[in-house]
């Protein structure tokens, strides 16, 4: 038995690679995410809602929100006074890019 949890799992005997879900969270997060980047505090007034933030060497924020529920979330993105509306879809990863 294999207990490592990789991002890509490979059959020996098939040959074929399974990718699971952390391979698509961290081809997600490399997307926005650029090297060199600062995370910044974030906080989320839902235990259902994961947030993370990263501020850019461009300038530009990645605000990233994960939805933990079957139902889609619905919410408020309030950044220096001004404030925007996000829907997260159901165990999806959601993603705004501010320049």
């Amino acid at each position: 038995k294999n207990f490592c949890f990789a991002p890509i799992h490979a059959d020996t005997r098939s040959g074929q690679l399974m990718y699971t879900n952390a391979y698509y969270y961290l081809g997600h997060f490399s997307k926005f995410i650029k090297p060199g980047a600062k995370r910044v505090q974030t906080s989320a007034s839902r235990s259902t809602l994961l947030t993370t933030a990263f501020l850019n060497t461009d300038g530009s924020l990645a605000v990233v929100a994960m939805n933990k529920t079957s139902k889609k979330i619905s919410c408020l993105l309030s950044i220096d006074g001004q404030v925007s509306s996000i829907t997260v879809l159901p165990h999806a990863i959601a993603t705004v890019v501010l320049k």
